[in-house]
């Protein structure tokens, strides 16, 4: 698998490397969201978390040590904004040793995802904090942080703005945000898969932009009314050929999501070979296939307090 980013504007430390919103559940990396994560079944959109940091594990390692060459020498206390299942949260305890993690969400279903993978993953019971709350209502009493991460959250807030100044009150001084966003659905496909027409994965991205799956501004003037001072910003690109163990199942989970979200508005044609790939007992489905591949582009912003 290989990972590459791309630096822009301000950033200092540049490396290569091989609607009406509300406010939902956030990911670890950045897991995809808009209308597709709408979750009716909170366990289902618990396991879809995990299996993208499952795929797209070496995508969240490089995320946070870009994290980590911005932040503060040894922060004491890191927020996850819209943890999720924390697959983030657990990210950054490997990567800031020492470091006490607040994980923020409003679900209690995936926040005791967390608790349970925190053992295993090695981290203690004292340096993690969970705190169930509605950041669309208040911001949670917590003690002050130095680094705050809101990776696939931000622009699930029904007031984006509001909710930065809240994060910038809440880091001490020189403290810094990392705002990280999906720029695009994660592919998988062929564009001839053998059956149906060629495309079909595009088309179901089409339709899922439409509906405005996944959209987000650019955070930069935000981040700078907020009152932060923007340091650095990167385009982070991961791809395998072929798709890394759990890309079928990714793969799967996503497609379900566009089957039962677009049915509407996808071509009978298309909805017919969605089927097919959907249908674990068949040959050609995704599950059973070898020639899936995997693209996928995130950017992050760095900010500071100033």
């Amino acid at each position: 698998m290989a990972t590459h980013s791309q630096p822009h504007g301000q950033d200092r430390h540049a490396q290569h490397h091989p609607r009406r919103h509300e406010h939902r559940h956030g990911g670890g990396a950045a897991a995809p969201h808009g209308d597709l994560d709408r979750p009716h079944d909170e366990s289902g959109w618990a396991d879809m978390l995990d299996l993208d940091a499952e795929v797209f594990g070496p995508l969240l390692d490089e995320l946070t040590d870009w994290v980590r060459r911005h932040a503060p020498e040894a922060p004491r206390r890191i927020a996850d904004v819209g943890a999720g299942t924390g697959t983030g949260s657990l990210a950054l305890a490997r990567r800031f040793e020492g470091a006490e993690i607040v994980a923020i969400d409003r679900s209690a279903v995936l926040l005791d995802r967390l608790r349970a993978a925190a053992p295993g993953a090695g981290l203690a019971a004292e340096r993690l904090r969970v705190v169930q709350a509605d950041l669309d209502v208040a911001w949670p009493s917590i003690e002050p942080v130095d680094v705050a991460w809101a990776a696939s959250s931000l622009h699930h807030f029904a007031d984006p703005d509001h909710r930065l100044r809240d994060i910038h009150a809440a880091l001490n001084p020189g403290g810094v945000l990392a705002v990280v966003e999906m720029d695009a659905l994660p592919r998988f496909l062929p564009d001839d898969l053998g059956i149906g027409r060629p495309g079909l994965e595009a088309r179901c991205h089409e339709v899922a932009a439409q509906a405005g799956a996944n959209a987000h501004p650019d955070w930069r003037p935000h981040l700078e009314r907020a009152g932060f001072a923007t340091i650095a910003q990167h385009t982070f690109t991961v791809e395998a050929s072929p798709a890394p163990p759990g890309a079928g199942r990714y793969a799967r989970a996503l497609l379900g999501r566009f089957r039962a979200a677009f049915a509407d508005r996808l071509a009978a044609d298309d909805l017919d070979t969605l089927d097919h790939l959907l249908a674990d007992e068949r040959p050609e489905a995704l599950l059973n296939r070898r020639n899936l591949t995997m693209r996928n582009t995130r950017t992050a912003w760095a900010a500071r307090r100033r």
